[in-house]
């Protein structure tokens, strides 16, 4: 089980549906990349369990641009009262499969 807590601002995909994201840290790539081949289970995704504020839930980080973005569910946003361009603190930990 590898934990790392970052801190990043939420960001918006406008596709056709709107997502949000937060990018993971250049110091957290490195370490997302040291464990891909052991956790990933296609596209390059990773699974992960996440804590920001008072919610937890499971999800898988995306790569984009050479990193890795991790999505913000609509519901985690409204129950911690989360905004665009908020920076927020998040714990993840890399599961294995």
């Amino acid at each position: 089980m590898t934990e790392y807590e970052f801190e990043g601002a939420v960001w918006e995909w406008r596709g056709p549906s709107p997502y949000h994201f937060v990018t993971i840290p250049p110091e957290g790539v490195d370490m997302v990349r040291q464990l891909a081949s052991v956790v990933t289970y296609g596209w390059g995704m990773i699974p992960v369990e996440v804590r920001l504020g008072r919610s937890r839930w499971r999800t898988s980080l995306f790569p984009k641009d050479g990193g890795y973005v991790l999505p913000l569910r609509d519901s985690v946003r409204n129950k911690e009262d989360i905004a665009l361009a908020d920076v927020v603190h998040v714990r993840l930990v890399v599961r294995a499969g």
